[in-house]
């Protein structure tokens, strides 16, 4: 099948958010001379080429947040006026939920079906902090031994935003709107492979009447993003990616003893009990292990499954997988589209050998499903998985699902926590208590009962290698926050 892209750079996009970066509340023209190829997943096409940051490029968007904060209004602003020009750019991204989804399918072959319903929640994220200016308690007075202490929780400085090319928009966002309730100012480093929507976020700023210097954004490569890290003008460095990366960073800022915050990879666990409704479970972690190629954090890639039910779920997986419309992200039929990029897709598949290779039985899939272009790999299902199995235990970050057995509510336990990961899970059954009683001793982030879900007031982040700290909810603000105490005597008032 022959695809077309359907996004037009040059007329759907601005000259700004092609050709500059934004820095100190004004449009750059870059200082050094690379460029970026934003490669069409879907086509195998260049869409556009765009600069990428030096740097000096990046030294600049440094010097520009810390002088904002330093000398700036926005960290002396009332958390309240903080959040009325958050709540206008989640207005000002509303308005752009159309485009911004467009840009989504076009830069990681997302199905438009796909990018449109998560785009539309982004704005969730700046009402939610914008809201919560209203109600989190910046300063508290305690009585001491002498007198009292006022604790003040004041921003932690300039910030580095680092971030993945899966969903680049969503994830800036969750940090974003937080570090702006907080009074940080930030130097953003997109992937170079998705550089246009923070770029997008940038005119939303403006129109939202952000001070110059709050938002820095500078989309690069390797070598710029490790001199951000390393900078010592830079407080906190906030990524979200790959384990391996964060590991670097991580050592980068306790070197320094930067703040330091770390959204990593996971390896998720779906149990799914002997007395659970069938029809909510596949139909709860379906969505989220395949339409998006399996290119999401959380999705439930093992799913654990008891012995004397085996046969029974693993047809009805099957069968449910055989539904997805695997093909044009730009089709609204379609359900799944390419992976985004030919690296990603080479990876998959060689995992998908490595099933093959230590025994695990491949089901369905296995192959890119017979496209001649785009980077299509078929939504693959591996049984009689073990977990020693490299599939069972490293995250592939594609569209294969391992179907593991369990005899035990505590063997199903045992193998759930059976991983370096810790970040998502789901539990389904009829009887609330024992789900709820399964999914306390799972050692995970975050874990769902009968469904899975996301919310901007929820904290999001997980156990073992899969990060430190979180986001949303209050935790998501409190990341960005150090804690002051101010001690009064006795005879002073409160």
């Amino acid at each position: 099948m022959d695809f077309l892209d359907r996004l037009n750079p040059e007329t759907e996009l601005s000259d700004r958010v092609r050709t500059r970066f934004f820095i100190d509340g004004d449009w750059r023209e870059p200082r050094g001379h690379e460029m970026l190829d934003l490669v069409s997943p879907i086509t195998e096409q260049i869409i556009l080429t765009v600069p990428g940051g030096s740097t000096a490029d990046m030294s600049d968007a440094v010097d520009a947040a810390r002088r904002a904060f330093d000398q700036g209004p926005w960290p002396r602003m009332a958390p309240a006026q903080r959040g009325e020009i958050l709540r206008k750019m989640g207005e000002a991204i509303a308005a752009r939920i159309p485009l911004l989804s467009r840009i989504w399918t076009a830069q990681v072959g997302a199905t438009i079906g796909f990018t449109s319903m998560f785009t539309g929640l982004i704005p969730s994220y700046y009402n939610y902090y914008s809201d919560l200016a209203g109600t989190f308690a910046f300063e508290d007075v305690r009585p001491t031994f002498q007198g009292h202490a006022r604790v003040i929780r004041e921003p932690v400085g300039v910030c580095a935003l680092i971030l993945p090319w899966n969903a680049p928009l969503i994830l800036l966002s969750q940090k974003l709107a937080a570090g702006l309730l907080a009074g940080c100012t930030f130097v953003v480093k997109p992937s170079p492979e998705t550089p246009l929507d923070a770029l997008i976020l940038a005119e939303c700023a403006e129109e939202a009447g952000l001070p110059a210097g709050v938002l820095n954004i500078v989309p690069a490569g390797r070598e710029a993003g490790d001199s951000l890290i390393r900078d010592l003008r830079i407080d906190k460095v906030s990524f979200t990616g790959s384990t391996a990366a964060g590991k670097h960073i991580g050592a980068v800022c306790a070197e320094r003893v930067a703040r330091c915050s770390l959204e990593l990879g996971g390896k998720s666990a779906a149990i799914i009990c002997e007395d659970a409704d069938l029809e909510t479970a596949i139909g709860t972690i379906t969505p989220f292990a395949m339409p998006f190629s399996g290119q999401i954090c959380f999705s439930q890639t093992r799913v654990l499954v008891p012995e004397k039910r085996r046969d029974e779920i693993l047809d009805a997986y099957v069968a449910a997988v055989e539904g997805i419309k695997l093909g044009d992200p730009w089709d609204e039929r379609t359900t799944m589209g390419p992976l985004s990029m030919a690296r990603q897709r080479d990876r998959v598949l060689g995992y998908i050998d490595a099933g093959r290779s230590e025994g695990a039985k491949l089901v369905r899939g296995g192959s890119n499903g017979g496209f001649n272009r785009g980077y299509f790999v078929e939504p693959t299902i591996f049984a009689d998985v073990t977990q020693d199995m490299t599939i069972a235990q490293e995250e592939i970050f594609g569209p294969v699902v391992s179907i593991l057995s369990y005899s035990s509510e505590e063997e199903a336990i045992a193998i759930a926590n059976n991983s370096q990961f810790g970040l998502s899970g789901t539990v389904f059954s009829n009887d609330l208590a024992r789900a709820e009683r399964i999914a306390r001793k799972v050692r995970t982030g975050n874990i769902s009962i009968n469904g899975l879900q996301i919310d901007p007031g929820v904290p999001f982040g997980g156990f073992k290698q899969s990060g430190i700290g979180r986001e949303g909810g209050p935790e998501g603000l409190e990341v960005f926050l150090e804690s002051k105490a101010i001690y009064f005597p006795g005879d002073a008032a409160a």
